[in-house]
């Protein structure tokens, strides 16, 4: 016996259909959502849209669950279930998608070179006893690394300050009174010949030590601040500011540059002293001396300076609750 077709009226029999209208969350008709029906545990997956009455239909679907997925760009995933009877027509309660909530990435914060400039322009206010400049000295423990172009403004900041000149101008009187540098002789002139000579050194050093070999190096010209409450010994990180710094990345590191720069220093000083003050051994004696200078100079800021710089005193009471 040859087995007969099943007719259209049976196949509706053993399937149903199933429909469903999609609003969004103001009531309004969503038009052209995307609707994707699945079976749980059943491969494959049929997909429709809602027509401009919001409308989805589904027909000729075999008894049993399933799933309504809804999408629709700008608007969060929707997930309907049901189950449907053989010759049911299946009305899928009205079904509402709501706005996808928008997410937007705002980076709050000021860029690390403004942040370091506004450090520097506080550095530059700080004077010991209110007229001797202090600018190598941060009291910031975790200060911006500077930039090249500011580590030379702050060299020039700091060899053009009005006492730093009248320093090198007492310190050439200090040298014609004990008659050191004595190949410049005495007088006007040779007084003139040393303070060339001190406030060359000065100006030579600093621009040599904390703008161009810092630079290179990427290390930190500045002496940071520990202060009493600091952990491990305050005596040995002060004395060893000659030959230790920290790096442009914020770890300390060998001092290259001041290291490096008193030997650069004393070696091109040696063009401009007379010849009674030159030679090897008075080369290396004069580069120890300037390394030693970091040494004494970082014992001075950690137990001395701070307390006669105004600037920083008013500053730390300011922020004092």
């Amino acid at each position: 016996m040859t087995p007969q077709a099943a007719s259209p009226s049976s196949e509706a029999q053993s399937t149903g259909t199933i429909e469903g209208t999609i609003v969004d969350q103001d009531g309004a008709l969503a038009v052209g959502a995307q609707v994707r029906i699945t079976r749980p545990g059943k491969p494959g997956s049929q997909q429709t849209q809602s027509g401009d009455n919001g409308q989805f239909t589904f027909t000729n679907q075999p008894s049993g669950p399933f799933q309504l997925t809804i999408t629709a760009a700008g608007f969060q995933s929707k997930i309907a279930t049901g189950t449907i009877q053989a010759g049911q027509v299946y009305i899928v309660p009205e079904i509402t998608i709501t706005v996808a909530p928008t997410t937007t990435d705002v980076k709050v914060g000021v860029d690390t070179e403004e942040i370091a400039l506004a450090e520097v322009k506080e550095q530059e206010k700080q004077r010991v006893l209110g007229f001797i400049p202090n600018f190598y000295a941060s009291y910031v423990p975790d200060a911006a690394p500077l930039p090249s172009k500011l580590k030379f403004q702050l060299a020039w900041k700091s060899v053009s300050d009005p006492i730093s000149i009248v320093g090198a101008g007492v310190l050439a009187g200090v040298y014609q009174a004990s008659d050191q540098l004595n190949g410049y002789g005495q007088g006007a002139a040779g007084y003139g010949k040393r303070f060339g000579a001190v406030y060359g050194d000065v100006f030579i050093g600093t621009f040599i030590d904390s703008a161009i070999l810092t630079s290179l190096f990427h290390q930190d010209p500045r002496y940071f601040y520990r202060g009493p409450d600091s952990s491990g010994s305050r005596f040995m990180y002060a004395i060893g500011n000659s030959v230790m710094c920290k790096g442009d990345n914020k770890k300390y590191q060998p001092n290259y540059s001041a290291i490096l720069g008193s030997f650069i220093t004393s070696a091109i000083s040696q063009t401009y002293y007379p010849s009674s003050d030159r030679g090897t051994e008075l080369y290396f004696q004069t580069a120890l001396i300037r390394i030693a200078e970091g040494s004494v100079a970082g014992i001075f800021q950690e137990y001395v300076v701070k307390r006669l710089t105004p600037h920083v005193n008013k500053k730390d009471a300011a922020q004092q609750p």
